[in-house]
């Protein structure tokens, strides 16, 4: 056994230094785009097109520029406000909803998930049009509970969050109930110390699907001050030309913050990521 043993591992080794390799190939192809676009954002207008522009003519303009021509600040406050309650709403009602499909039993619940799941498989952009005009009928066009009660809920994080919950083993349920401890409790103080990898990955990708959101926005935000990031960087594009620089500039302060979220829960999303992988 350890003959064998002894024997695969040069090639193991290999085949990790080859991954590794791999890896660090990805990860430059990938963060190359973003290097290139801080490098723009900081040309002048006249070198945008150059390969490479001489260091003494990089400059700062175009930051300075976004922040004080364009309403930067309340952009970035809309897409803030509208990210932050997408996001906690749907953490608190699709951990709530993939708990009760898991654990509870309660008339019509087969039903109930099938049609989330039937949900899940209807294109975003074939109910945009009844949703629009329901929200008209509600006079909720141009302001924040149009732009987020349509997304508090997600068929799809419903179903992962009930996949998750399954996976728990009962013994752990049966004990505390057996200690008295009613569904409430059970939730609070057992189910969901052990989601936090669930939490984790439905805060960075609902986060993140909210803070780069475009056509929703750009339909409900009728007025300068209701847009959010995406939608007031894209008045950077004019009929005949387009300010690079000033558009790259906006992207990378775009980026930031969904970069923030990330560093924040990546260490419990790589756990969920790994957790789900092992239980495969």
């Amino acid at each position: 056994m350890r003959m064998a043993t002894s024997a695969q591992s040069p090639s193991w080794r290999r085949a990790g230094l080859w991954m590794y390799v791999m890896a660090v190939i990805y990860a430059a192809i990938s963060l190359v785009p973003f290097l290139w676009s801080i490098y723009t954002s900081v040309k002048p207008t006249s070198e945008v097109f150059q390969l490479f522009a001489p260091w003494r003519t990089l400059t700062l303009s175009s930051y300075t520029s976004i922040l004080q021509n364009f309403p930067f600040g309340r952009w970035f406050l809309n897409s803030a406000i509208v990210a932050f309650i997408v996001t906690v709403g749907n953490l608190v009602v699709n951990t709530f909803a993939g708990y009760a499909f898991a654990r509870l039993r309660f008339p019509g619940r087969g039903v109930l998930f099938y049609v989330f799941l039937g949900v899940m498989m209807i294109p975003g952009q074939v109910v945009l049009v009844p949703i629009y005009m329901l929200l008209a009928h509600l006079g909720w066009i141009d302001t924040y509970v149009g732009l987020t009660v349509p997304f508090l809920l997600s068929s799809t994080m419903v179903f992962l969050s009930r996949q998750f919950f399954l996976g728990i083993p009962k013994e752990l349920e049966e004990a505390a109930r057996i200690d008295g401890i009613g569904h409430f409790g059970m939730f609070f103080r057992i189910m969901l110390p052990l989601a936090r990898p669930l939490l984790a990955a439905q805060t960075i990708l609902t986060f993140q699907g909210n803070w780069n959101s475009f056509l929703w926005p750009l339909l409900i935000g009728q007025t300068t001050d209701m847009y959010t990031l995406p939608v007031g960087l894209n008045s950077f594009y004019g009929q005949y030309n387009a300010y690079w620089n000033s558009v790259m500039a906006g992207m990378v302060m775009l980026t930031l913050p969904m970069m923030v979220v990330f560093i924040i829960f990546q260490r419990q999303f790589i756990q969920g990521v790994s957790q789900a992988g092992l239980k495969g």
